[in-house]
């Protein structure tokens, strides 16, 4: 269903900014690293 679908996409974009690691990025994700960056 539509619903089920958006659910997938919103798990997948959070595992792509949240739960991947990305060693471009010193090992980090994408979101622990801009926060690094930030100092947050």
């Amino acid at each position: 269903s539509v619903e089920q679908l958006q659910a997938g996409i919103r798990r997948y974009i959070h595992y792509y900014n949240h739960d991947r690691i990305k060693l471009k990025l010193k090992g980090l994700s994408p979101v622990q690293y801009r926060a690094q960056a930030f100092g947050l």
